[in-house]
């Protein structure tokens, strides 16, 4: 049996849905630091796409799921002089959701790992 399918059997999709919302989280990370740089593209994880793409490379036991799955290109509200297509709030606000949504996926993982280490430990 795999890594990949004892995480999988262990914590379900959230060990996945880890992995997916932390590279999100360096994209807008990313994105915010290069607000100011001419020419930059704003790019996003569509979570679902890069999710299933994860979850599907470990059921068949291939290789790390590509890091590309899922990648996209921000579209701009408001087109800049300068050809950036970050706009400062809505990165923001994507981050904002991204650590909720990450911050929810670790509590469940450190729930599991304690009932898990509570049964080693018979209590």
């Amino acid at each position: 049996m795999t890594t990949s399918a004892v995480n999988t059997r262990l914590f379900g999709i959230h060990g996945a849905a880890l992995e997916v919302r932390s590279q999100r989280m360096g994209l807008i990370a990313s994105n915010i630091a290069n607000a100011a740089t001419p020419g930059f593209k704003a790019r996003d994880v569509d979570f679902d796409a890069a999710l299933r793409a994860r979850l599907d490379s470990g059921a068949a036991g291939a290789p790390a799921a590509n890091e590309a799955a899922g990648l996209t290109y921000r579209r701009p509200t408001m087109q800049s002089l300068d050809g950036n297509t970050v706009e400062l709030a809505r990165e923001q606000v994507a981050f904002a959701e991204n650590a909720l949504s990450y911050s929810a996926s670790l509590t469940f993982v450190q729930g599991r790992i304690n009932t898990i280490t509570r049964a080693i430990k018979g209590e």
